[in-house]
């Protein structure tokens, strides 16, 4: 039996449901999507963290519908397909749905099934944490402490910006040139033309989605991953195969040279500095073997630097991967200077760039021109920047580091060198049951599954060090009086069912 899989896709927007009582609910047009019992299952991973078996299903659909990867107005598979789909009874699967109605989390009716619904107080794509809550899920650092500044020189200069359109297609000639001279410098040759300034990176994911792929074709990516990138690809029609990717031991490259050479994958989305979540790095060897391997495919290798130049250790940013080859980059500012800041780029040849500006239009009519001119400024001072945030990373991951050592020593910390987050490795495959648990007691975290693109990953979890150190240390704090029970209340055989999972 071969030994890559292609993984099924699941469709999902950017909203979320919380936990208060729903709003009045009308059936009347209430789907706008549908997940399939299959891709529920896949989602839900190893989702047996407690007894009874139907609390720690329900409680498994709730935590999709938290991270965001259940929409609302999503239908439910029926009962008896999910009950097929993660091997339990019938009963179990009802009595699960019954609890999410009793939580306010679906809504059901006869002949029409069951439905994720809309909460009262919460709007979609919002983060639900309160005042005093620590927010872990996203994993971007405060703004530099510059960047203030920077907006005020360009506030200064307003009158000549509020005389154009506002925002620009290809991106500004002062800003592509910036970029350019970056990637000269680092050893990557690039004009202007080569180029184009998209709202964020995960603008640029997108826009390379849809005009590189069609739907059914074939797209290789890690697995954990930035879970936006997956998304995005799945948006476009792709079918994902995943390769594996650990913060101990890196690249799995015998499934990655497999996947190229069985799959044929069109695109290949890589992050080779500072892998998220993991924190791994590429070595040249590993970046040469896959640069082969795609070539032979026929593979474009999209490779996201957006982590790239966040080094702690070492004091200089590392050389761009692939730097002896001819691949696709996506770079932002985003968690650089301020993720509030949404400029990201994509560096191509000249014919891609020009298929895209063509393609962009449907999609966002241009990046503002007011954030262009702040980006232009903050470039020029990107060394002192970059050494801003290295004293800021470094404080915060020897920090989360040492709390972990002394409050969960049985869980495995991988040693980073840069990047924004740990990936760790819990001594039980427990980590959505524990996200939930720490909910209650204000701390946010995405669970290991979140990032996975199959499902699996509960043994994980990717714990960000870019909040403040009294932050990082009372949420260590949390998930230490929350893991032994969590623990106590999984099944006995928990880890025999799910080994294979992780």
């Amino acid at each position: 039996m071969s030994n890559w899989v292609i993984l099924a896709g699941i469709r999902t927007s950017h909203r979320r449901i919380g936990t208060e009582a729903p709003v009045h609910f009308d059936y009347r047009g209430f789907m706008d999507s549908r997940i399939t019992a299959r891709a529920l299952a896949a989602a839900l991973g190893g989702w047996r963290t407690r007894e009874p078996a139907y609390e720690a299903l329900a409680d498994g659909i709730r935590l999709l519908c938290l991270d965001n990867r259940i929409a609302a107005r999503t239908a439910l598979p029926a009962e008896r397909e999910l009950a097929t789909a993660v091997r339990v009874s019938r009963t179990t699967v009802a009595a699960a749905y019954r609890s999410l109605r009793g939580s306010g989390h679906i809504a059901s009716r006869r002949g029409s099934g069951s439905v994720t619904v809309p909460q009262r107080g919460r709007e979609p794509g919002r983060v639900v944490a309160g005042e005093g809550d620590i927010d872990l899920q996203q994993a971007s650092p405060a703004a530099w402490p510059g960047l203030a500044g920077l907006m005020s020189e360009v506030g200064a200069d307003a009158a000549s910006l509020v005389a154009r359109a506002g925002y620009d297609i290809r991106g500004s000639l002062a800003l592509r040139s910036a970029i350019a001279d970056r990637y000269r410098r680092a050893g990557v040759p690039t004009t202007p033309d080569e180029v184009m300034v998209t709202t964020g990176a995960q603008s640029a994911i997108h826009l390379l989605a849809h005009a590189l792929m069609r739907r059914g074709d074939r797209a290789l990516i890690e697995t954990p991953t930035y879970p936006h990138a997956a998304e995005a690809l799945r948006g476009a029609g792709a079918r994902l195969v995943g390769v594996p990717v650990s913060a101990a031991h890196g690249w799995d490259m015998d499934r990655a040279t497999q996947a190229f050479s069985r799959a044929a994958p069109v695109v290949a989305y890589l992050m080779p500095r500072f892998q998220n979540p993991t924190g791994r790095s590429m070595s040249f060897d590993e970046e040469e073997a896959l640069a082969r391997a795609a070539r032979r495919a026929g593979t474009v290798i999209v490779v996201d630097e957006t982590t790239a130049d966040l080094v702690i250790d070492g004091g200089a940013a590392t050389a761009p991967a692939f730097t002896r080859h001819d691949v696709v980059r996506v770079g932002s500012l985003g968690k650089s200077v301020w993720g509030g800041l949404r400029i990201g780029w994509i560096r191509a040849d000249g014919d891609l760039v020009a298929r895209l500006i063509a393609s962009r239009p449907p999609r966002d009519l241009g990046t503002p021109e007011f954030e262009q001119a702040v980006a232009v400024r903050a470039l020029e001072r990107m060394p002192e920047v970059l050494r801003q945030r290295a004293d800021l990373l470094g404080e915060g991951r020897d920090a989360l580091v040492g709390a972990l050592a002394e409050r969960l020593p049985a869980w495995r910390v991988p040693q980073v060198a840069g990047g924004v987050s740990l990936w760790v490795e819990l001594d039980a495959p427990l980590s959505s049951g524990l996200v939930l648990a720490a909910r209650a007691d204000g701390v946010y975290l995405s669970a290991g599954s979140r990032f996975a693109v199959d499902g699996t990953h509960d043994r994980h979890l990717r714990i960000p060090f870019t909040a403040p150190v009294s932050d990082l240390r009372r949420a260590v704090d949390v998930l230490a009086e929350r893991w032994p029970h969590v623990r106590a209340s999984a099944p006995v055989d928990h880890d025999d069912l799910v080994e294979g999972l992780v």
